[in-house]
Order: C-alpha cells, then sequence, then structure tokens
C-alpha cells in the first residue's frame, strides 16, 4: 500500500517533494517493517529513486509497489528492496555480486555498503532509464551470475526466482551467502542461503511481494 505522502505526490515534483516522498518511505515503509539499522536507512536516504525510473513515473517512485520497466521487468518495490540489504547484512569488506541490476537503483544503495560490486543485467534498454551506475556492470543472462569475477562473500538476487542453478554455488566463497526472492506456488518470499560444500541450503525469511524473474524459471516436467 502506497504511503500517504507518496500516493499524493504531484505529477510535477520538486526536489522538496522528492525528498519528502523519500523520508516518507523510509519512515512509513521500512521502519514500520523493522527495518532499523541507521546505516541502511542512510543509504536508501542518500539515493533518489526517482532519478531510476521513467519520467512518467518519478512522481510514483516511492510507492509501496513494484513499478513496471517494461518487456516484464519491474522494479522492485521499496520495502522488497530493504528487505533484502537488511537480510544480507552487507559489511565493508564483502566482495558482492547485484544480479539484476535494472536501472541501477539497487546498485547505487548497495554499493558505499560493500568492498566491491559486480552488477549483472541482461537487458541493455534499461540502461537508458537511469545517469551513472555504480559498481562494474556486465551484460549476461541473469541466470548464469559472473563467474568470471567470483567467489563472492555476497549475492543478492532482486526478484523472485523459482529455480537457483546449482552453479551459483560455485560463485559463492566459503560460507558466503546468498540473499533472494523465492516463489513457491505463487508465494514469493525473502530467503538467505549459505554455500556449504558444493551447494546451497536455502533459508525463507519472511512472505514479501516482488516481481518474478523469469530467467530463473523452473524447467517445465511432462503433464499429461
Amino acid at each position: 500500500m502506497a504511503t500517504a505522502a507518496a500516493a499524493s505526490a504531484p505529477t510535477t515534483a520538486s526536489a522538496g517533494d522528492f525528498t519528502r516522498a523519500r523520508r516518507a518511505m523510509i519512515d512509513s515503509q521500512l521502519r514500520v517493517s523493522g527495518i532499523n539499522d541507521p546505516i541502511i536507512l542512510a543509504a536508501f536516504d542518500a539515493v533518489p529513486r526517482e532519478n531510476y525510473v521513467a519520467g512518467d513515473q518519478r512522481a510514483i517512485a516511492y510507492v509501496d509497489r513494484s513499478l513496471p520497466l517494461g518487456e516484464g521487468r519491474s522494479l522492485s518495490a521499496p520495502l522488497s528492496q530493504a528487505r533484502l540489504v537488511s537480510e544480507a547484512m552487507p559489511k565493508p569488506t564483502d566482495k558482492t555480486l547485484l544480479v539484476g541490476g535494472g536501472t541501477g537503483y539497487l546498485a547505487a544503495v548497495l554499493a558505499p555498503l560493500v568492498a566491491s560490486l559486480d552488477v549483472v543485467e541482461d537487458d541493455s534498454r534499461l540502461a537508458g532509464v537511469a545517469g551513472t551506475k555504480a559498481g562494474s556492470w556486465h551484460n549476461c543472462p541473469l541466470n548464469d551470475g559472473w563467474k568470471r569475477g567470483g567467489p563472492y562473500d555476497l549475492i543478492i538476487i532482486d526478484g523472485a526466482v523459482e529455480d537457483l542453478p546449482k552453479s551459483f554455488a560455485q560463485q559463492l566463497a566459503d560460507d558466503g551467502r546468498i540473499v533472494t526472492g523465492t516463489v513457491d506456488r505463487g508465494v514469493t518470499r525473502v530467503a538467505v542461503g549459505r554455500r556449504s560444500g558444493k551447494a546451497i541450503a536455502m533459508r525463507p525469511v519472511a512472505d514479501i511481494a516482488m516481481p518474478v524473474l523469469t530467467a530463473f524459471a523452473a524447467a517445465k516436467g511432462w503433464s499429461f
């Protein structure tokens, strides 16, 4: 549900309007949902989300829902992205991979919190929405990750996946962690995983709405 400040944002908004909408996002969406780490809140407060959407979406940049980007992709809602970052517990020593860079918003939030950031995005069309990108960007299939850059201490997938390829375990450092959305029978959840040997053990954390990434769709079985 959109906050009152975001929902009433004018079609033509001033810098002050966006600042107030961003503050309302933090106070009325993130804090009330248990996200209170001052470092994470400051990171979200520092990035103008309105700069990472198309012009006709700027006035609704801070509403509590995902925004369509076209071609089946969406910018995740602020709360779902904040929950991913909160569960990831990023550290300034983390070598990090973000899968699903989209228009660059979450990368801009995440980059100051970690030692290094690689970003994977397979839709070059999205690069035209925003300006300068944070992190090192790589154009390749989302479900490939970025094998050349690993192993990573932290992998974040910005969206819900049906099937996580086994190759992602190889891209995690020993005891490395991965935070993503999962989808099961239409229900999306935030989940946290750690590498254990050659596999990743995932632990669901909380139900939360987020876009499903078709690049991670489960293989279709036989049906009769």
